[in-house]
């Protein structure tokens, strides 16, 4: 199941929960898991709208007392962490709550972890959260996607005063993951901090090729000249283009580069180790020929958007650059995975690489073939020689048993003798 995110009139938590409800999240399975948080002093409430000829949902946290404390990033980790939340919802919960915490740090200058939340502290705000990671969970939603996002103007009242819409948090939390806008005529806040920071998680900018099966329209509370509410279209995955069985996996890194011309070799060094140990995707070093002639290194770093700006620092920390370049690049990859293969000599780790259901190629992790070359006193080359054998027979079955996968589910979409 996938689901894509019409934002036509902007996101907030309320409006995110309100379409889900609409499109079948239980209300009661909700209530049972929120229950399970260790707050207090609220209600919920749904209750059907009807605006301009469109039904849906609208979603509502009713607290007994407006007057919310503030809550630093450090003790509403110690809340998810110490809830009985299932695994899923809890890293859910967690990473958009972290995602919050980075632009908070980010706009007031300080460390995520001395980040103390207002509005997105109170209960309100945790209930909207929490229940997000709970509705994705429940619907069983692989992968969100969300429209362009409405660009207003005005001001905002919270609690550091009036700020310019969108707020700076909002702002930083979809500028980080290149977050396409754009223009609107209304004036006021249509994207909250708490939206932007569910989008920015788990959402991916694009149009899927869908196959929609249910809608839900979540209501928020401005009266607007069009229905103010957030589209919720489910359904199934739609290969388009490409080969039969042969999917490839999407994502959005950072690119990360810096032009080094005064770094010792042993810095670098220590430096590729660094990025690597605080979360990099990848790490690599081009040589250059900079002005006047001199020698240099290009350094790239890939990273997830929201590790970008941690990696930056610690390079301007670690290295000696003035600056760095920051490109958001969409990333197409085939599957990949380690898996165990029995042979003679015991078992062996293999790295898989597979497009779709399509096993692309195979090969024996170099590790994992030395120490059974250690263990059995054999020549790492012998090793090699008799796990690739024992690989390439496997992946010649596997491709077989495929094949009559498929021959027999194109004999069953067939039309029968005699009819259209």
């Amino acid at each position: 199941m996938i689901a894509y995110l019409d934002c036509y009139s902007g996101i907030s938590g309320n409006m995110f929960l309100g379409a889900m409800l609409d499109a079948g999240l239980s209300w009661s399975d909700l209530q049972e898991m929120l229950a399970l948080l260790p707050v207090e002093g609220y209600r919920l409430r749904r209750e059907p709208i009807e605006q301009g000829g469109i039904n849906g949902q609208r979603f509502e946290v009713i607290l007994e007392n407006p007057d919310q404390p503030e809550r630093h990033w450090s003790e509403i980790r110690q809340l998810l962490e110490d809830a009985p939340l299932p695994s899923r919802v809890r890293e859910r919960a967690l990473a958009i709550f972290r995602t919050l915490a980075e632009a908070e740090a980010s706009v007031h200058g300080v460390a995520p972890e001395e980040v103390h939340f207002h509005e997105v502290g109170a209960v309100d705000a945790i209930i909207d959260i929490v229940g997000a990671a709970i509705a994705v969970e429940a619907l069983g939603i692989k992968q969100l996607y969300a429209s362009p996002l409405p660009l207003t103007s005005g001001i905002v009242k919270t609690a550091h005063g009036l700020l310019p819409v969108p707020a700076p948090a909002t702002l930083e939390i979809l500028r980080r993951v290149a977050a396409p806008w754009r223009p609107c005529p209304a004036e006021g806040e249509l994207v909250t901090p708490t939206g932007a920071a569910i989008l920015a998680t788990l959402a991916r900018f694009e149009l899927p090729a869908i196959r929609i099966e249910r809608v839900g329209y979540g209501f928020g509370h401005r009266q607007l000249p069009w229905p103010n509410c957030l589209r919720l279209c489910l359904g199934m995955a739609e290969r388009v283009g490409g080969t039969a069985g042969e999917e490839l996996d999407r994502d959005w890194v950072t690119l990360i580069e810096s032009n080094l011309d005064n770094t010792t070799p042993e810095l670098l060094g220590a430096l590729m180790d660094e990025l690597l140990a605080a979360g990099a995707l990848d790490v690599t070093f081009s040589p250059l020929q900079m002005k006047k002639n001199r020698p240099a290194t290009l350094l790239s770093v890939l990273a997830r958007p929201e590790q970008s700006e941690e990696l930056t620092r610690l390079i301007l920390r670690s290295s000696g650059t003035l600056g760095v370049r920051l490109q958001q690049m969409l990333r197409l990859k085939a599957q990949r995975q380690q898996e165990e293969l029995l042979t003679p000599l015991g078992p062996v780790t293999i790295k898989v690489k597979r497009l779709g259901k399509r096993v692309v190629s195979a090969a024996p992790e170099y590790e994992s073939c030395r120490r059974l070359a250690q263990e059995r006193g054999l020549p790492l080359s012998t090793v090699y020689e008799l796990v690739e054998q024992c690989l390439n027979a496997t992946l010649r079955s596997q491709e077989q048993t495929l094949a009559q996968a498929d021959e027999l589910a194109a004999t069953t979409d067939s039309p029968a003798p005699g009819r259209e």
